[in-house]
């Protein structure tokens, strides 16, 4: 496919930019053939970023940490789901109208349904932006949790015969009957996770099944 002036954009903002998006969806866009480009962006500012997602008509873009819950302060309409969430990751861009969509609480639910049966309890480290998809996902099959921030950390190591879900960028030391769901795109799990929710992704942007060779 050869860029041209034609060419749709789509795009990614975070902290600290990173590649699994590009990979993913240029490779999603190239299966379909469509004229279409991923770019990931490193930001301090999302405000500044979405003004400029509405100048350079970025069609539809991520949103990752730290600004899943900021990001809603400045988009023009929220999806249901991000009304009961209270963070945001995914925006389309409809002629410079904002709109707010979820699709790690998605990921998450998928997830946590293939698993629960096998385990008493979860528990969810951290208590931002991602924390609030995973607890709504959690409630969507009805599943009780607990959340463990700063202020009880040290309980992690005495948890057992549990799912332990990391919403946070630390690593931690847990028992081994436990199992354990880091959404860092590093691990095994955050790449599953991460492929998940972009699937998502890729069919609010293109109105597409997701290809499954990727």
């Amino acid at each position: 496919m050869e860029i041209n002036k034609d060419t749709s954009l789509y795009g990614s903002f975070s902290k600290e930019a990173g590649n699994t998006g590009c990979r993913i969806f240029n490779k999603a866009f190239q299966y379909y053939d469509l004229n279409c480009i991923y770019k990931s962006f490193s930001i301090e500012n999302i405000k500044d970023a979405l003004d400029a997602a509405k100048i350079l008509n970025i069609k539809g873009f991520a949103i990752s940490m730290p600004f899943k819950i900021e990001v809603i302060n400045y988009v023009d309409e929220l999806n249901f789901h991000v009304k009961k969430i209270g963070a945001c990751n995914t925006i389309i861009n409809n002629n410079g109208k904002l709109i707010a969509y979820n699709t790690d609480y998605l990921a998450a639910k998928q997830y946590l349904s293939t698993y629960i049966q096998e385990y008493k309890q979860l528990y969810i480290l951290g208590n931002g932006g991602y924390a609030q998809a995973v607890k709504y996902a959690a409630t969507s099959l009805d599943i009780n949790y607990n959340i463990i921030t700063r202020n009880n950390w040290n309980m992690i190591p005495t948890l057992k015969d549990c799912i332990i879900y990391n919403c946070t960028p630390t690593n931690n030391k847990i028992d081994q009957s436990n199992l354990y769901i880091d959404c860092l795109t590093i691990t095994n799990t955050g790449k599953d996770l991460a492929l998940i929710q972009a699937s998502k992704q890729f069919e609010l942007y293109t109105k597409r099944k997701f290809p499954t060779i990727i």
